[in-house]
């Protein structure tokens, strides 16, 4: 067994591998730029070796200073996570030069099934069913308009050497495979270094689901059942789940054989995935293999009790399998949340910054449930432009799909993060969206369910009610904190109020306290408009998370304190509370509502980035729908769009600068 290996990656990821080495006995080395001087995986590794900017294409890509961090220290072998150099078949084979071993597959793995072009060469010759398309070399957007026509709309635009989403449009007419054609060759060039891509035909409602094996150097290959990746947005997974709710045993071990097959005809050794798109007949069709780790292997981990990271390491270092397909088994559910830094109201745009406060749940087993948390950030750590907008992993485990899915709803809840803006509104929100609870799924999941965005949702009556108990009782807590103050002027009251009105956002919800104290911890009788609930919670002043139960409901609430009020997030909510006499309720419904800022004639940078380029000049008249500049943030080109007929009267900003976010691009008439 190794007794030193470096990890060519950062992140959760880096954590991830660490993790393990430590719990094997083997020493770790971590790499880092010097955005990542301070991250936490170069503080967890036994050693750090500094190798560059923080550009990825000067650091984390720069095979020749991975193979000198690894000579430096004496690293045997290396693991490269998923991304940057983890699918490069030339780093792997300079390393075996040198003497260090690859932890994952051999080069020719790599080749075959890393380049998606030619594995779906291979897969044809093989016999595996692949989607209709077209493999070859596509010279410019004319000749991608004839090959989509041939196909037949809508097609699907993708880098040969990509990942994560990178480098893939979805095209419904000869305009969009034009735009599509050229933004999937620069981001393919600018991610990976390649901007080969290659047409296929788009599925229509269709699953994404993969199968991962796991292949040893003695000729073993098992798979460890599938993993269902539909809940996407851009082509980026955002939550996955296994088992799949979709697959009966006959489709899984049809997926599963033929994902074996597949890697025994490569020689494959290490841990790799195999993806295929399956319709709603359960017809299933190859799309490619994944020679490396996936970000979601944490829910396989978690139903098969396997250590991916342990395997691959294990199979690096000669050893066999210890266990045949007969021993793997699939034991309850596992569903993973990514949390990104994006702001789910603003389309999902990029979000930068500092970790003002970074609180994730407490992670193990209680009960039935297991939470874990894979993350490479802390408090204090700063998300930044250069790399992928990933904060944590958030994974929950119960013996049922719907006791994972409460599991992961209450996690989410418990989930503080704050100084930036995160998607976890959203999939607290996806948590309890009925088709996700019933499992009807598909790529399109979220365009079809939000096809104007994520906006705030608007609570229930039954929603209100909770959220002003809330509300109420730790507006009463503070306010008995007070009353306990030695140096307060005035004596303490005796009883409390009786009637009290608790603004929800814009509703107004009655109640009445049915106890006259106020007992630490909390526990009090509510009428909450008419209906009697007790509210029971430990909560105290200052403590991000209100967690008690109202009524017979076991709640997790984030609380922040506003001018005058509570924010609460609660279940994707996000009201703003406000406690109130009645007659100040009245007064308060007087009130003038401030109107936000007319902005309809400016075009505003929507997230921290860089200006790619302006495709406009001042004076032009620009119909709706022409793309008036290109912004990039976090390795993704986010095209900005005229969303009406204008005129640019002024251009604020030029190709090449950093823009901070609702900076003025551009002025209209």
């Amino acid at each position: 067994m190794f007794k030193k290996i470096l990890i060519a990656n950062r992140g959760e990821i880096a954590c991830r591998v660490i993790k393990t080495a430590r719990r094997m006995g083997i020493s770790t080395v971590a790499v880092y730029s010097d955005a990542d001087r301070d991250a936490l995986h170069v503080e967890m590794a036994d050693e750090a070796v500094h190798i560059g900017p923080a550009a990825a294409s000067e650091s984390y890509l720069v095979a020749d200073k991975i193979i000198a961090a690894c000579k430096a220290t004496g690293a045997e072998a290396v693991h490269p996570g998923y991304g940057f150099l983890s699918e490069r078949a030339s780093f792997c084979a300079e390393l075996e030069k040198q003497g260090i071993v690859f932890i994952g597959p051999k080069p020719k793995a790599i080749m075959a099934m890393g380049d998606k072009i030619e594995s779906k060469k291979f897969a044809n010759a093989a016999g595996v069913f692949t989607v209709p398309g077209h493999l070859g070399v596509i010279e410019d957007a004319a000749h991608a308009e004839t090959i989509a026509g041939g196909i037949g709309y809508p097609v699907m635009i993708k880098a040969s050497a990509g990942g994560g989403g990178k480098g893939m449009r979805i095209a419904w007419n000869e305009a969009e495979v034009r735009d599509g054609f050229e933004r999937a060759r620069s981001e393919a060039k600018s991610s990976f270094g390649d901007d080969r891509v290659f047409i296929e035909k788009f599925v229509v409602e269709p699953r994404h689901i993969e199968i991962q094996v796991l292949a040893d150097a003695h000729g073993n290959v098992v798979y460890l059942g599938e993993r269902e990746c539909s809940i996407q947005r851009r082509n980026q997974k955002v939550a996955e789940e296994a088992p799949s709710p979709f697959l009966d045993e006959k489709t899984r071990k049809a997926m599963g054989e033929q994902s074996v097959a597949l890697a025994k005809a490569v020689d494959y050794q290490s841990a790799g995935t195999v993806e295929f798109i399956v319709d709603r007949d359960r017809n299933f069709y190859f799309l490619e293999m994944n020679t490396r780790l996936q970000v979601e292997h944490p829910v396989t981990e978690l139903v098969t009790g396997i250590d991916l990271v342990e395997q691959m390491i294990r199979i690096a270092a000669g050893e066999p399998l210890g266990f045949g397909q007969e021993a793997v088994r699939l034991d309850g559910w596992a569903i993973e949340s990514r949390l990104y830094a994006e702001d789910p109201y603003r389309n999902f745009l990029p979000s930068i910054g500092r970790l003002t406060r970074y609180r994730p749940p407490a992670e193990g087993r209680s009960g039935n449930i297991v939470v874990r948390n894979d993350t490479g950030v802390f408090e204090g750590a700063e998300i930044s432009m250069y790399y992928d907008p990933m904060i944590a992993k958030l994974c929950t485990w119960a013996p049922t799909r719907s006791e994972a899915i409460e599991a992961m709803g209450r996690a989410l809840d418990g989930f503080v993060v704050d100084g930036i803006e995160h998607n976890v509104p959203f999939l607290s929100a996806l948590m309890k969206h009925p088709r996700w609870r019933e499992g009807r799924l598909s790529t399109g999941f979220i365009a079809e369910e939000y096809p104007d965005g994520f906006a705030p949702m608007t609570p229930d009556r039954q929603e209100e009610a909770t959220l002003a108990a809330i509300a109420l009782s730790a507006s009463l807590i503070e306010a008995n904190r007070r009353e306990r103050f030695a140096d307060r002027l005035r004596a303490a009251s005796a009883t409390l109020r009786e009637h009290w009105v608790v603004k929800t956002g814009g509703s107004y919800v009655a109640v009445r306290l049915l106890d006259s104290l106020v007992t630490i911890p909390f526990d009090m009788e509510m009428e909450i408009e008419g209906e009697s609930r007790s509210i029971v919670t430990d909560w105290r002043p200052g403590d991000p998370v209100w967690s008690g139960r109202v009524g017979d409901q076991d709640i997790a609430a984030q609380i922040r304190p506003v001018l005058n009020g509570l924010r609460i997030d609660w279940q994707g909510l996000s009201v703003i509370a406000k406690v109130f006499s009645p007659r100040h309720a009245e007064l308060d419904r007087l009130m003038p509502v401030k109107l936000p800022p007319d902005t309809s004639r400016l075009l505003l940078c929507p997230m921290p980035g860089l200006v790619v380029s302006i495709a406009v000049a001042e004076g032009q008249e620009v119909k709706a729908g022409e793309t008036l500049a290109i912004v990039e943030a976090m390795k993704m080109e986010n095209v900005l769009r005229a969303e009406r007929d204008l005129v640019v009267s002024k251009i604020n900003a030029a190709a090449g600068e950093s823009l901070a976010v609702d900076a003025v691009i551009m002025e209209f008439a």
